[in-house]
């Protein structure tokens, strides 16, 4: 019950830190989104090391800085993606990629899936299907670049996650400091490259400051739960965070839900629950 309410608040911190996100990078260039959004994590998880404490071993520094790249690339391509596509139709696509290689990794490190988990991956990559294609009047037809950035978006989620699962359990936040310390790096570096390639629009510092915030806060929400509870279960249910991103998508955008997606979500949330129950 711990690991599943904790993956539950992840889930939630995720969808609001990528709408977010997806905000900031509609009103500058993502990279300059991404330098406010990385730094700021990275001073969330500075303030926790007093309290949580910790470690920083050849593993935890190794899985750490795996995380970091990974992370790097999943905030630049997620954000872009909600930037440029429709949010209500490529998170949850983003959400179930993200979803399908923890999974795998689970199962190869001896976690069992049951019946309800034999049905709900293939059920999972039908919703992919649904949500992408169940476009009709009045509703965004994302552009094939959107889907691609969305799926690669979700197996650097998923790189970010498997990553963390694997550093050291008495760590502490030893992997998320130096993950992020990482990213922020990586990050600052390419916006240096390609300075004269950002354009002269400002970020929206405190909204991409928030969306860091909460994506740290939902990496050490995952990173608790995955210690407690199995990454196959922890990461399906973390992989509902796009529910969040949608309903914040149609309130605050006003963007159009099609039947057919309608339809998409929910085999997605079923099958979000049958792997959980496994």
């Amino acid at each position: 019950m711990i690991a599943l309410l904790l993956a539950l608040g992840s889930s939630l911190a995720y969808g609001c830190a990528d709408f977010l996100g997806g905000l900031g990078a509609r009103k500058a260039h993502v990279l300059r989104t991404v330098t406010v959004a990385a730094p700021a994590s990275l001073a969330v998880e500075l303030l926790l090391w007093p309290v949580l404490g910790a470690s920083f071993d050849a593993a935890t520094l190794g899985w750490g800085a795996a995380s970091g790249v990974a992370s790097a690339t999943a905030f630049a391509l997620l954000y872009k993606t909600l930037a440029i596509g429709p949010m209500n139709v490529l998170s949850p696509v983003t959400a179930l990629v993200s979803a399908a290689l923890p999974v795998g990794v689970g199962l190869l490190q001896g976690e069992q899936l049951a019946l309800a988990g034999l049905i709900g991956l293939p059920l999972a990559l039908v919703a992919v299907v649904l949500v992408s294609a169940g476009h009709g009047a009045g509703s965004v037809r994302p552009s094939r670049t959107a889907l691609l950035l969305a799926f690669g978006a979700g197996a650097a989620i998923a790189l970010q996650l498997v990553f963390l699962h694997q550093a050291p359990s008495d760590s502490g936040v030893g992997p998320l400091i130096v993950g992020r310390a990482v990213s922020s790096a990586v990050t600052l570096a390419a916006a240096g490259v390609m300075y004269r390639r950002l354009g002269t629009e400002k970020p929206a510092y405190a909204i991409s400051a928030a969306a860091g915030v909460l994506d740290s806060v939902a990496n050490l929400l995952f990173l608790l739960a995955a210690r407690s509870g199995d990454l196959t279960v922890v990461a399906v249910i973390t992989a509902l965070y796009p529910a969040g991103t949608v309903l914040l998508a149609r309130g605050v955008l006003a963007e159009r839900i099609h039947r057919g997606q309608l339809v998409g979500l929910g085999t997605a949330a079923v099958a979000v629950s049958l792997l959980a129950l496994t």
